[in-house]
């Protein structure tokens, strides 16, 4: 509702101006670019990989380029032809009349929209499309570091939390990329949701049947862990280990857990490097976890390929994993060639891409070399 209200806020005020032609915001469809629910709860935005809402305006800045996108030229020229004529007097009254009539717009602030969106899923009689429209509304509102932040105080984050065991798998989705859309790069909000006991739910959600809700719940887990000690402690008491073997070993899983479930282990793997004064779990020190890393090598996916070296390359760094990089690190050698053979006969379309993953390549292959001499000259 509130990013709606903020749409026709803004047709009103661009028509009072007479420079936006007959085209709707509302529900347009004519310019291909734009998506927006209708008032019967109808949707055009869909999940995506890269976490983000097709479709609709972000903030008022998209609004006013979709604006000007969707007026007269003809008009705009008159326009600014018009005010180049007006004389100082004029021009402050024209402004006087602009400044009343956004007021009378009301144009509600990020902090009212969000205490709509909360009140709304917090309202049982709505129905369950009213409740969508307003997780979606939160997903936008909270790209903003601080409406993620003032998400908890508003006791929207408790809210949000509690509907991830609705009986609806959509519902469930959206509210697990809501949290995990809060908490990217934010220990404010990493915190808030682990005190409020999110976690061990967002890990089960993983081995959901929904792919969607799996895909969402994992992007939830791995922000809400990302750089965090508290709780990447908690990922691994909770089997989150196990989840995301279970993920990489699972051959029909959809690509894009795969991606995530491989990004996940090199961010684990960096994060023990660089800040942990921990001991290394056994997580990075078993085949079962690298061998099916290094299985997803036969994947033709370019970026797939990419994450999978990052991540070889930061367990291959682990104090851990020096007992298996004297076995071979579980098979490296093999998925290494097989890689490079499938880089050679990329079309030449994604040979530029090929060539920078061909070079990652070389790197993982020169580390593991340096870390088996220097693993053999260590007397037993």
């Amino acid at each position: 509702m509130g990013r709606r209200l903020l749409t026709i806020t803004l047709f009103v005020l661009l028509t009072a101006l007479g420079i936006l032609s007959t085209a709707d915001p509302v529900n347009n469809s004519a310019s291909g670019g734009l998506s927006w629910s209708s008032v019967n709860g109808d949707t055009d935005e869909s999940l995506n990989d890269h976490d983000e809402l097709d479709g609709g305006f972000p903030s008022l800045d998209g609004m006013l380029q979709w604006a000007i996108g969707h007026s007269d030229p003809a008009k705009l020229e008159l326009k600014a032809h018009d005010v180049q004529k007006l004389s100082a007097d004029e021009l402050q009254q024209r402004q006087m009349e602009l400044k009343e009539l956004v007021e009378k717009l009301e144009m509600p602030s990020d902090a009212k929209l969000m205490k709509i969106a909360i009140d709304d899923l917090n309202n049982s009689s709505l129905s369950l499309e009213d409740h969508h429209r307003a997780l979606e509304e939160l997903l936008v509102l909270v790209e903003a570091i601080d409406n993620a932040n003032d998400l908890h105080k508003m006791g929207g984050l408790a809210v949000v939390i509690r509907q991830l065991t609705n009986s609806d798998s959509g519902i469930r989705t959206t509210c697990a990329w809501v949290i995990g859309k809060a908490s990217q790069n934010n220990p404010v909000v990493q915190e808030q949701v682990l005190e409020l006991g999110a976690l061990p739910t967002l890990i089960m959600m993983v081995k959901s049947r929904f792919t969607e809700e799996a895909i969402k719940a994992l992007y939830a887990v791995s922000s809400v862990i990302r750089n965090n000690q508290n709780g990447i402690d908690l990922f691994y008491s909770e089997g989150g280990d196990l989840m995301v073997q279970g993920v990489l070993s699972n051959a029909t899983a959809d690509i894009r857990l795969h991606r995530r479930s491989v990004s996940l282990v090199g961010d684990l793997a960096e994060h023990q490097l660089e800040y942990s004064s921990k001991p290394e779990p056994s997580f990075f020190s078993s085949c079962a976890l690298v061998r099916p890393v290094l299985d997803l090598t036969k994947s033709d996916d370019l970026d797939l390929q990419e994450k999978v070296l990052v991540a070889v390359k930061n367990l291959l760094k682990l104090k851990s994993a020096e007992p298996l990089i004297v076995d071979g690190f579980c098979g490296l050698n093999g998925a290494l060639e097989r890689m490079r053979h499938q880089l050679q006969q990329e079309e030449e379309d994604r040979r530029d891409y090929a060539t920078d993953v061909e070079g990652l390549c070389k790197e993982v292959n020169l580390l593991y070399i340096e870390k088996l001499n220097k693993v053999s000259q260590v007397p037993t």
